[in-house]
C-alpha cells in the first residue's frame, strides 16, 4: 500500500451480527405501528402479521429479502444531467456534504439578527451551496411560514433549482404540497427520473411508528422513480432507550421496516437509510448532540455498509448561537469523524440554536472544516518518490529543504490550514488592530454572498417555474 489513510471503526463483525439479530427480534416480537391502511395491506400480503392495534410484526426472512433487493449504489446527477457522485458501494470514497435544513429563521451574517425565513434567504443558501467546494448537495434550507403551504413549498424548490445546479435533497413540511412539488421538479428538470438530481427526504416517528404521511410520501417518491431518503430521528432517554445500544436497536429496526416497505412498493427501489441520533437533556428539557450521538452516527453507517446499502448521517448542526465557540467542538467532531468513518451523506450543515436557525457563516466555516477534514482523511503517500531518500542524502546533516526540488514543486499543495483566517504573527495581529476571528468569518461570508453568481439559466428557470406555480395555484383553487 502506497497511501497511508486514517480510519475510524466502531463495530466489529461480531457486534454487527449481534445488533442485526437484536433488530430482527424487535421487528418480529414488538413490531412497528403502521398508520396507513394501504401500507398495512402491503405488509399483510407479504406475510407480516397485522395486529388489531395496527402493529405489524415482520418475518425475519422478509426483512432479509428487502436488504438483498435494494440496490447497493445509487448514481446521482446534477440538474444538467451530468454525473455528480454515487452513494453507496464507493470503495471508501469520502463523505458527501450538503447544507440545510428546513430552518425557521435566517441569521444575518453581519449582525446575527434572526429573520423569519423568506424566499430571498432560500436563494442565498442555495448560492452558497453552489459556490462552496466542500458541498455536494443543497437541502431545503428553510420553511416559508409566511406563505400558504402550496406556494411556500413550491417557491422554496424553485429558488433552490434556480440558484444551483448541484443535486438537491427535498424536504416538504406540508404533505398536501408533496406531489405538486415533485411535479414542479419534473417540469423544470427533464432529466428526471432517469438521471435523478432530486432526492426526497422523509422521516418515520420514533419509536417504531410509520405514520400515514411518511408512507404516502414514500409511495409517491418510489412511484415517481426517484431515490428515497428514509431517515429517522431519536432522542436517547426520551423517544429511544437511554443506552447507546438500545437506541441503535430501535433506530435500526425502524430503518429496516422502512426499507421493507419500499421494496414491497417496488422491488429494487433505490433507498438511502440513516439516523439522526440525539440525546434528551433532562436538566434543560432539550435535545442535544453529544459524543454518544457521534458514535451512534458512525455505528449506523457501519450497519448500512454491513447491509451493502447507501447511508445518510448527521451533519454537526444544532448547537451554538451562531458560528461561535459553542458550535466549534461539535462541528469539528462531526465533520472529522464522518470523513474517517463510513458515512455516505451528511446533508444538513448550517443550523444553529437548536437547528431552527440557518447561519450562512456556519456554512462557510464548515466548508473550511470539511476541506481540512478531507485532507486529513486522505492521508499521505508512502511511495519511493514521497520518501525521497536520494534528496535526503543530497541535503545531508545540518542542511535544509527550503529550496529542495520537492519543496518547490509541492509547497503550495502541502500548506493546508484554513482558507478563512490568515497566519498572523503577534506583531502583525497587533498592527492590524487585534482583529477577532469571528469578525473575519462574518466579513468573509458577506463577501461570498455579495459576489456569488447563480447558474447561467437562473432567470429562465425562475420564469418557467413561476408560470408553472401560477398554474398549480389556479388548479388547486378550482379543486
Amino acid at each position: 500500500m502506497t497511501i497511508v489513510k486514517p480510519a475510524l471503526t466502531i463495530l466489529n463483525d461480531e457486534q454487527k451480527v449481534y445488533l442485526h439479530a437484536g433488530t430482527l427480534q424487535v421487528l418480529q416480537q414488538t413490531g412497528v405501528r403502521v398508520d396507513a391502511a394501504d401500507a398495512r395491506a402491503l405488509f399483510r400480503q407479504a406475510g407480516c402479521r397485522v395486529h388489531d392495534d395496527h402493529r405489524v410484526t415482520f418475518p425475519g426472512e422478509l426483512v432479509e429479502w428487502a436488504i438483498s433487493a435494494a440496490p447497493a449504489a445509487i448514481d446521482i446527477y446534477d440538474r444538467n444531467g451530468e454525473p455528480a457522485f454515487q452513494l453507496g458501494n464507493t470503495g471508501g470514497h469520502p463523505t458527501r456534504f450538503g447544507i440545510g435544513v428546513t430552518n425557521l429563521y435566517y441569521q444575518d451574517p453581519a449582525t446575527d439578527r434572526l429573520i423569519p425565513f423568506e424566499r430571498r434567504h432560500v436563494a442565498a443558501a442555495a448560492l452558497l451551496g453552489q459556490v462552496l467546494p466542500a458541498f455536494d448537495v443543497v437541502s431545503t434550507p428553510g420553511v416559508l411560514k409566511s406563505l400558504p403551504p402550496l406556494k411556500g413549498e413550491t417557491l422554496c424548490l424553485l429558488e433552490m433549482m434556480a440558484n444551483t445546479v448541484k443535486p438537491l435533497i427535498l424536504l416538504v413540511s406540508d404533505h398536501t404540497a408533496f406531489r405538486p412539488v415533485l411535479d414542479l421538479a419534473a417540469h423544470l428538470g427533464p432529466t428526471l427520473p432517469e438521471k435523478p438530481f432530486l432526492l426526497p427526504y422523509i422521516n418515520p416517528i420514533t419509536p417504531l411508528v410509520i405514520n400515514r404521511e411518511t408512507s404516502q410520501k414514500a409511495m409517491i417518491t418510489i412511484e415517481s422513480g426517484l431515490p428515497l431518503i428514509y431517515s429517522n430521528y431519536g432522542m436517547s432517554g426520551a423517544t429511544a432507550p437511554i443506552t447507546a445500544a438500545g437506541t441503535l436497536a430501535v433506530l435500526n429496526a425502524e430503518l429496516l421496516a422502512g426499507l421493507t416497505l419500499s421494496q414491497l412498493v417496488r422491488q429494487g427501489a433505490p433507498v438511502v437509510l440513516g439516523s439522526l441520533p440525539a440525546v434528551f437533556h433532562m436538566r434543560h428539557m432539550e435535545q442535544t448532540y453529544t459524543e454518544q450521538t457521534m458514535l451512534l452516527n458512525l455505528a449506523c453507517a457501519e450497519m448500512m455498509a454491513h447491509y451493502d446499502l447507501p447511508h445518510i448521517g448527521t451533519s454537526g448542526s444544532g448547537p451554538g448561537w451562531g458560528p461561535d465557540l459553542i458550535a466549534a467542538g461539535l462541528l469539528w467532531m462531526n465533520h472529522l469523524t464522518t470523513c474517517l468513518g463510513k458515512v455516505g451523506l451528511a446533508p444538513f450543515v448550517g443550523g444553529n440554536l437548536g437547528s431552527i436557525v440557518f447561519s450562512p457563516a456556519s456554512v462557510v466555516w464548515s466548508d473550511d472544516i470539511i476541506r481540512q477534514s478531507l485532507r486529513f482523511a486522505n492521508g499521505f503517500s508512502m511511495d519511493a518518490a514521497a520518501l525521497g531518500l536520494e534528496e535526503i542524502h543530497h541535503v545531508g546533516p545540518g542542511g535544509d529543504f527550503l529550496t529542495a526540488q520537492s519543496t518547490l514543486a509541492r509547497c503550495r499543495e502541502e500548506s493546508g490550514g484554513s482558507g478563512i483566517w490568515p497566519l498572523l504573527s503577534c506583531a502583525q495581529w497587533l498592527e492590524q488592530g487585534m482583529p477577532r476571528a469571528e469578525a473575519r468569518l462574518k466579513a468573509h461570508t458577506a463577501e461570498l454572498l455579495r459576489h456569488a453568481a447563480p447558474p447561467a439559466d437562473h432567470r429562465a428557470v425562475l420564469e418557467q417555474g413561476e408560470a408553472f406555480i401560477h398554474h398549480l395555484r389556479d388548479k388547486h383553487q378550482k379543486e
